[in-house]
């Protein structure tokens, strides 16, 4: 919703988190900052032959714990608050998981999907020529993100070996296997998220084998379609949106054949035996577990109160406002939070960076075990701050990601 700035809301969850954790002033200020941000402008010469003027962001909010990271949008209404929202979520995101990270975002604003492949690689290697020496595998790694994707990173990643003259394909991660990716990459997000569903569903007795619903049927979307039933032994998907509409069938929508039918067609509509809804009415559905995994602030004051799911699983970043967070606690809606449960693929990304490091590199099932233990583990120690403080989850792992980089910038002497 245009109504609310991310980057607020973002610097609302850090202070929330900060008070509770006693920090000094000097400390939260920082920590409510980025480290450092550019904006610039980026010429690329068109397939008409003419030159566009694109604007793009590249923000290191953090990097106490280590290198930041973090992906690249390229997206229509790309904003330098959107960027830097998204950099100080990944900063407590690498956190809350303990990984020896920290956290950026970058992004151009343009509609990829208007853009032919050429115009693409043209605009995506422009990028790297502006940002290369921000970037470098101690400095800054990006990935993917909204409307990027392998083909993006191989293209970045040529380009950047071009100007530095030396192999580093650690510098970008979510590559083709071929040029240094990782096996268990692509599902990496929504494995993360079904991993910590699992775990809800343990501590609270929620069943996974009851009905659920997808709002964004995008990468991630759609392989939590795929896993839920595979990794927690059942579950009936009733509806599913992406950005031309939401379909319902209370019979229940096969997720093979719903992902067989948008990569075919391009969108979930007219998927057959399935009736269109209204994007709003989907996410206020009776389902046991609810997955947000489209964009910002989808869930908010004005539709909270109507949220009938018992678990939502937020696979994108920063679908649910503060407001609306107390809302769901209140009303007993257990939330997995972004930070917590889309940091599957920012772990596998880390995953990436090590075996590109040590050119040597892990079968699928080595990373899908490690994966599960650590986010495992994360998901048990938000568990704990949340009996220990008695707050909502959110702010839990908020309490535990902020306190792990305050830590580190109070030992480094920053602060």
């Amino acid at each position: 919703m245009e109504s609310y700035n991310s980057f607020k809301v973002a610097r609302q969850q850090v202070l929330e988190a900060a008070k509770l954790l006693n920090l000094d002033d000097a400390t939260k200020e920082f920590l409510s900052t980025p480290q450092l941000e550019t904006n610039f402008t980026l010429p690329v010469k068109m397939d008409s032959g003419k030159t566009q003027i694109f604007h793009a962001f590249r923000i290191q909010y953090n990097h106490a714990r280590g290198p930041a990271k973090g992906g690249i949008r390229f997206h229509p209404e790309e904003t330098v608050d959107t960027i830097r929202a998204l950099a100080c979520w990944m900063t407590w995101k690498t956190a809350v998981v303990d990984l020896p990270l920290g956290g950026s975002k970058g992004g151009v604003r343009c509609n990829p999907k208007i853009l032919s492949e050429m115009e693409l690689e043209r605009l995506s290697r422009e990028y790297i020529r502006a940002i290369s020496p921000m970037l470098g595998v101690d400095i800054d790694v990006p990935a993917t993100d909204v409307y990027t994707n392998p083909q993006t990173m191989a293209w970045m990643m040529d380009e950047y070996e071009t100007i530095t003259k030396r192999h580093s394909p650690g510098v970008f991660t979510d590559k083709p296997i071929q040029v240094g990716g990782t096996e268990g990459r692509r599902d990496a997000t929504a494995r993360g998220g079904i991993i910590t569903v699992r775990e809800a569903c343990k501590a609270y007795g929620f069943d996974p084998t009851k009905e659920f619903a997808i709002q964004g049927f995008g990468d991630a979307g759609q392989r939590a379609a795929l896993l839920h039933k595979e990794m927690l032994g059942g579950g009936k998907l009733i509806a599913a949106s992406d950005s031309r509409g939401a379909i319902y069938n209370k019979k229940g929508l096969d997720p093979e054949e719903l992902v067989h039918h948008k990569l075919k067609t391009g969108t979930i509509l007219n998927f057959p035996g399935a009736k269109k809804i209204p994007h709003e009415e989907l996410l206020e559905l009776d389902v046991e577990i609810l997955y947000p995994a489209a964009l910002e602030n989808a869930i908010n004051i004005k539709n909270a109160k109507n949220i009938k799911a018992r678990v939502v699983c937020e696979l994108a970043n920063g679908p649910t406002t503060p407001d609306a967070d107390l809302i769901l606690f209140k009303n007993n809606v257990h939330v997995i939070p972004d930070i917590l449960a889309s940091a599957g693929g920012v772990t596998v990304s880390y995953f990436e960076m090590v075996q590109d490091k040590s050119l040597f590199f892990w079968e699928e099932e080595d990373v899908h075990k490690q994966l599960d233990k650590k986010l495992t583990l994360a998901y048990k120690r938000v568990q704990e701050a949340i009996k220990e403080k008695k707050v909502h989850p959110r702010l839990a792992a908020m309490l535990v990601g902020v306190a792990r980089v305050a830590q580190a910038c109070q030992l480094r002497g920053w602060v």
